[in-house]
This record gives C-alpha cells, structure tokens and sequence, in this order.
C-alpha cells in the first residue's frame, strides 16, 4: 500500500503544476555497490513541489538608515520624495533671500555708528605732571603706563598725552629740537612703544601733539639753514634787517604772541627770522613744499608706530603774508613805536592766511593713508581758536565734499568772561547753532594753558561743570585732574629759579596730579617735584576720592558711564528748554524711545524753575538719575517745583510720548549731529525716521 502511494505522488504532484527542484536530482555516478536494485525499484530523477507562485516574488524594501547609494537612488526618484526635497530646497532659497534682503536693509537703514573718538571722553595729559616713575621729580611716559587703570576706572577709552618731543624745553616741549625723537626727560622711545603697547592691550586709543609751526633754534634745520646749507636754506622765514648800534630795525610791526617783536637778528646769518612765538622758536617757512613733506613725514613715522591720531597746534600761524605790510593798530591813535603786546594789533597778515586750510587738508589726506584698515581711524583734531570769529573756526571742519579736521577744539566755555545759566546758554549754543550740518561738536573746560575750573570759576561750580561736560552732545575733553577738583597752585610757591622764559603765567594749572596723600601726593617717590604739589592734597587726592560716594571722581566716573549706556545722552537730540541768570536746563531725546533726560544745572545762586509751564507735555514728575548731591538719587521731584542750589546739577529721568524736539516751539533750539531712531520692537537703531 505503501509502496503504491509512493508511486503515485509523482504523478500527483506533477498533476498540479509543481516546481522542479533539481536540488533532489539523484548523482548518475553514484555506486551501485550501494544500492540495491533487487529491493527497489530505480529511483526518479526530478522530484515537484507544489508552490504558490506568489510568494516567490521579490518582497518590497523601506527606507532604512545606512542605506547604500543603489538602495537610495531607487526611492530618490519616486514622486513623493523627489517633491519633498524640491519643496525644501526652494524654501532653503527663499530664506536665504529674505535673509540676505532682511540684511542689506537692515545696513541701510542703520546710522553710522560712533567712532571711537565720538565714543569716549578724552584725557588729557600733561605727562611731565603726571607720574614719575624714576624719582626724578618729573612726571614720564612709564608713570603714565603705571597709571593706565585710572583711566579706565574713569570709563575713558581715549588719551591725549601733550608734547614729548626732544627739545629744550623753552616753551614747555613746545619747540622740538627733534621730531622723531623723546625727549629723555620723558623717557625712550623703548618706553614709548612700551606705553603704547599697553594702552591698546587695554582697548584704549591715543592722541599725540604735534605742532607744525616751528621748531626748536637748536634744531638740525635751523642751524643748516642759518649757515645757508643746500635745501634748508630757506626751511625758515628770512628777512634782511638793519642793525645799527646795537639795535635792530625789523622789517614791520609784527609782534610775536609773547610780545615784542616777531623778528630776531641771526648773528651767523646776519638776517632777521621770524617768530610768531619765543626767539627760541623759529617759525618754519611753509611756502617752501619741501618743509611741507618734512611734516608729512613726521606724521607718517607716528602714525607708522601706532598711533590713533593727532592734536595739530598754532597751525592759523602757518602762513604769513609774503608783502610783510605792517599789521593795522586797534588804537590808531597809540605811537607805532610803543607797540609791544600782541593785543595791539589786529592780526591780518600773520594768521589764517589764503592756502593755510590746503596745507591742513593735506596733512588730513595723509593721515587717511593709515585710516583704511577697518576699526584703525586716525583722528585729527586741531587747535583752531578763533575768538572773535566762530565762522573762522568752523572752517576747521572743512567742507561738504573736503575733509579737514574731525573736529577744532571747542574752548567757548573756557573763554567764557563770567559765569551764568546765560552764559553757559550762549557759550553752547554759539558753536552749535554755527557748526556745520552733519558735523561732530566737542567741549574742552580746562588745558594745559588755562585756570583749572576750581580756580578760574570756583571750587562749587566743579561738580556742575563736569556734568554739563558729559551730558551734552559730542566729544567731551577732560584736562587731568579736573576729574577730582585739582586747582591751581598759588604763583607764590613757584620759586624764581624755575619761573623761566614765560612759564610764570603757564606754571599754575600744570601742579603734579594728586594721587594720594603721602608726601609729594604719590606723584614721586623722590625728595621733590618739578613744581609743588598743591597744598590740598591731602583731601584732594584720587585714593581718598574713590572711598568717597558723594566724590567729584566718583560722581565723573558715574557720569561718563552714564553717557556710555544711555543712547538719549550718547547720540541723541539736544533741546534747550529753559535758561537764566542761574540756570541752565537742556533735554537730551531720541526719536523711538519714550525715556527721556533733562539736565538742571545750576551755574548761580539758588533758583526755583518750574519746567512744567514752560513744556507742558512734561510729566508732574522726573526722578533724579544723578545729582551733584548722591543722597538725592533716586528722589522724585515736581517738575513745577524744581529746587536747586548754587552749583547743583540734577539729571532728571521721565517718560514722555511726545518728545521735545518734535515740538514746533522749540525748533530752533534742538539740535542733533548723528541722527538716530530706536525700534523697540526689533531694539536696533535706524536712520529714516
């Protein structure tokens, strides 16, 4: 039965259409030891299996992770995939435009931001008065690397060091004997490149001086050029002059600035130079262009060792007329002979002559040379103090279309012949409402050539001038010591064996800085200083000051931060609002932002001022940001009732939707130099506004 079943299944599974497995295909080689034919019958060749047909195909592959490029390209090209990644890379497109649009408006719209010497206040240095490093009694560069925390404690980023040129030091280092060299007095030009080194480690810039007018009569050039030798023959300003008896008669009337006559016989020469300032100091021929490129390559050798930028000095002297007519009287009726004092004649010949402002715009065009590369600007600022003329002044500014100076030296409120809220109104606004549009203002309240504040105007008046200094537009400039109320040292404690050529009425205001109140006021460790400390040192000194909370340094310190940190102050409008015999009071705004300041500065006796009656729009109440007094910080006060006291200053913080500049009343008294406009929504500054 068995037997019979077997023999059937081939047939059966054949019957249904099995699959051939020839895997069962019996070996035609195998022994037939091995098989016993006589019990079995032969065995079949090929064996069928029934199998579905279906399940022999290939099952469907998934995406999986690690897949290989074959795998990958199958599913590549299907629709669903192959519009995904379409979708995605157009968006990926689209973004990038928008991102890149999103920038180049953003760049567009954004006003120029400040350089670095529209950022930060500038100190100024006197450095023979500032620190002595090697008990000399004199101040040098290394005191001045040692005392580089002072200023950034101050929260000043720029430093103004006067000159330290080689040189006799006739008029206070103010006629080099050598442009390219320190005076050893000061130190090394090691030790220069030391302090420079370390002013820029600390993020700080530096100014130099340089004055162009003249040089030393010890100067290589003055005696090749007395001596008449090749190209410097004419580097200075030559004139035949009679001599007779001992006596000279000098080609005209021109008198130099320290009186007497500008003209002074040459005894090698036998000719007269001329000399706007001391006899010591020849001034150079500017119409020979050869002195001209010796002063370009004076400025490309300091700016070539790094420094930021220049202080040019005495440059309305750099020309004089070539007819050497004699300078018209301003008492016609006073004796031509009996004029000595440079105040007795009207300057027409000798200063700001036509071609004086190319030469200045040539040195700027020098020193755009080393102002390529990004974040190294050079700043150029020059001395151009035009009394009586503020359109002369403005002139340093240069024009529209030619750059000349960044900025001349702002001295209205040094010049000042009284002090008042009116005063300090007109002083301000006299350079503001005369500066050109688009140009940058800047304030100087003290100089090495000036009373200090606390004794040109008073010792309670300090506090409120400093603060005035940092809260209006522009570059504020702070002579050392104003920074703790330093003053003048009395003429009486300067013996007579120091008071040479002319220096007694430049000595007072240049007393050694006061450090702190061991002996000589920390300014030397030595047995003397060059000058007497002040006598009130030991109150008046920066250590004792800085433990102080109502200090004059610690109130400067909080103002220069405050101008730092807030953009009303920094860049923003300047509105006078209100002034009188005692008060000044001025607003700083900026378009998008609804905080405001109003600065109440008391330069009188006390006032009560109500500011509310005269902008309506202003709150009932300001809170005081900063006050001369630091108890009062914080307080508010009635805008209707705003007290202060002789010398106080308040900083008054508001909120206000309808800004003063805005108003149509004050129009004329708003200013602004870099226009700026704050979104809060995106908190970023923009330009149309």
């Amino acid at each position: 039965m068995v037997e019979e079943e077997a023999k059937s299944l081939p047939m059966e599974l054949s019957e249904k259409g099995g699959v051939e497995n020839n895997g069962f295909v019996q070996n035609e080689a195998f022994d037939d030891k091995e098989t016993d034919t006589s019990s079995q019958e032969e065995m079949p060749k090929t064996c069928f299996v029934d199998v579905d047909p279906v399940a022999t195909e290939e099952p469907a592959l998934k995406p999986y992770a690690g897949m290989p490029k074959e795998v990958l390209l199958k599913f590549s090209s299907q629709a669903r995939y192959r519009v995904t990644r379409e979708i995605l890379f157009w968006l990926v497109i689209a973004a990038a435009l928008v991102l890149v649009c999103a920038t180049i408006v953003i760049i567009a719209l954004s006003p120029k931001c400040l350089d670095w010497w529209q950022a930060s206040p500038i100190y100024q240095i006197y450095p023979r008065s500032f620190k002595d490093s090697n008990m000399d009694g004199n101040g040098d560069l290394k005191g001045i690397q040692e005392k580089l925390d002072h200023i950034t404690y101050l929260n000043i980023k720029t430093i103004w060091i006067t000159s330290f040129y080689k040189s006799p030091l006739k008029d206070l280092g103010y006629g080099a004997e050598d442009f390219y060299d320190i005076d050893p007095m000061f130190g090394s030009m090691s030790d220069f490149e030391n302090l420079l080194a370390a002013i820029h480690d600390r993020g700080l810039k530096v100014i130099m001086d340089l004055i162009p007018n003249h040089t030393s009569d010890k100067h290589p050039w003055f005696q090749l050029s007395r001596n008449r030798t090749g190209k410097y023959t004419d580097y200075y300003i030559w004139q035949d002059c009679v001599q007779a008896a001992g006596l000279v008669t000098p080609p005209n009337n021109w008198v130099s600035v320290f009186g007497s006559s500008s003209w002074q016989f040459d005894d090698v020469r036998k000719q007269c130079y001329f000399h706007q300032f001391g006899k010591e100091q020849p001034d150079l021929n500017f119409r020979n262009l050869a002195v001209q490129q010796e002063i370009h390559d004076i400025i490309k050798f300091w700016l070539g060792k790094g420094i930021d930028g220049f202080s040019f000095s005495a440059v309305k002297f750099l020309l004089e007329a070539t007819h050497l007519r004699d300078e018209p009287q301003v008492n016609k009726s006073q004796s031509p002979e009996s004029i000595t004092a440079y105040s007795q004649l009207y300057h027409d010949y000798t200063t700001t002559q036509v071609g004086m402002h190319d030469i200045i715009r040539t040195f700027r065009q020098t020193m755009n040379q080393f102002s390529s590369e990004p974040g190294r600007y050079r700043f150029m600022g020059s001395d151009g103090d035009e009394k009586q003329d503020i359109e002369a002044t403005m002139m340093y500014y240069g024009t529209t279309f030619i750059q000349e100076t960044d900025f001349p030296f702002n001295f209205n409120l040094i010049n000042m012949k009284n002090l008042s809220g009116n005063s300090i109104f007109e002083a301000v606004n006299l350079w503001m409402k005369n500066m050109p549009a688009g140009k940058w203002p800047n304030w100087v309240v003290g100089s090495p050539n000036t009373a200090r504040i606390s004794s040109r105007i008073g010792k309670e008046y300090v506090n409120v001038i400093n603060m005035l200094l940092l809260t209006l537009p522009g570059t504020p400039v702070t002579y050392y010591g104003e920074e703790i109320g330093m003053e003048n040292i009395a003429s009486e404690n300067v013996s007579e064996e120091r008071i040479k050529f002319h220096r007694v009425v430049t000595f007072p205001e240049k007393s050694p800085m006061q450090w702190d109140g061991k002996v000589n006021a920390g300014f030397t460790e030595g047995n003397s200083s060059w000058l007497p400390v002040n006598a009130d040192y030991p109150s008046v000194n920066v250590e004792i000051q800085m433990t102080w909370s109502n200090s004059t340094l610690n109130l400067y310190r909080e103002l220069a931060l405050l101008r730092s940190n807030e953009l009303p102050i920094h860049r923003g409008w300047m509105c006078y609002i209100w002034h009188d015999s005692n008060v000044f009071v001025y607003v700083r705004e900026l378009d998008g932002l609804d905080r405001a300041f109003m600065m109440v500065l008391n330069f009188g006796q006390e006032s009560t001022t109500d500011l509310k009656a005269v902008v309506p729009s202003l709150p009932s109440e300001a809170i005081i940001r900063l006050s001369t007094n630091f108890s009062n910080a914080g307080k508010a006060v009635n805008t209707r009732l705003i007290k202060t006291e002789m010398g106080e200053g308040l900083v008054l913080e508001y909120k206000t939707a309808k800004p003063v500049h805005t108003m149509e009343a004050f129009q004329g008294n708003c200013f602004v130099a870099e226009k700026a406009c704050y979104s809060s929504a995106f908190n970023l500054l923009y330009v149309n506004c």
